[in-house]
């Protein structure tokens, strides 16, 4: 059963908890985008010609000082980042991944709930047809009837679209209709995430900055798994 709520972190004023989860593809980038969320090396991340996360895996950040107020008030912010497997996999079952991250899901974010799921897309890989909207079908019956609220895309891979020599408005407007059907039902949440403009601490916190957008948009609700 799915319910929103505000999460009893918030009862404590000067400190807050942030709980994302990750979906995507096979090499999508999600478990280094994780790493740089956390501002770690938690997930394991590298190139391969399969599916390399079997197993859901949940990373803690540091806590965070200065990063942002709140009535005024200096507050205290740790990440919490839930890395899924690949969806679809190439090893393991769709009713299996699923399974793992339902469970996963329950586990970790039972009682506190869940921010924002954080659909990571490569920038370079378009999105269309069945296979690639698998991904978003997995939210959207895990998440269930509020998934549109409590998910945003992360694009990963922005650097291709510069040295495509496009920039992130262009890109949109020529995006796949499946691409521009799902932004329009998520209310145009999205991130780009690039390699080599800035240092890793300068991409976390811009991404950071971005994240706690959207979660002030949905007045700090989460979404709670019982």
């Amino acid at each position: 059963m799915l319910n929103l709520c505000l999460p009893t972190a918030m009862m404590d004023s000067s400190k807050m908890t942030i709980n994302l989860a990750l979906f995507g593809m096979t090499q999508s980038g999600k478990s280094s985008a994780g790493n740089i969320l956390l501002g770690s090396t938690d997930f394991h991340s590298s190139f391969a010609p399969c599916s390399v996360t079997k197993d859901c895996s949940l990373g803690r950040s540091c806590h965070l000082r200065g990063f942002m107020r709140r009535g005024g008030q200096e507050i205290t912010l740790q990440i919490r980042v839930l890395d899924t497997p690949g969806y679809p996999h190439s090893k393991l079952s769709e009713k299996h991944v699923k399974q793992e991250v339902r469970e996963a899901l329950a586990h970790h974010f039972g009682q506190e709930g869940l921010h924002l799921a954080l659909l990571v897309q490569r920038a370079d890989v378009p999105l269309c047809g069945q296979e690639e909207s698998s991904p978003v079908q997995m939210i959207q019956e895990l998440l269930g009837h509020a998934w549109k609220n409590y998910t945003a895309i992360l694009f990963t891979h922005a650097e291709k679209i510069e040295e495509a020599g496009f920039n992130e408005d262009e890109y949109l407007h020529e995006a796949s209709d499946t691409l521009l059907t799902l932004l329009n039902s998520i209310q145009h949440r999205y991130i780009f995430q690039y390699k080599n403009r800035s240092s890793l601490n300068e991409q976390r916190l811009k991404i950071l900055e971005r994240i706690i957008e959207f979660i002030k948009e949905n007045c700090y609700q989460v979404i709670t798994f019982k």
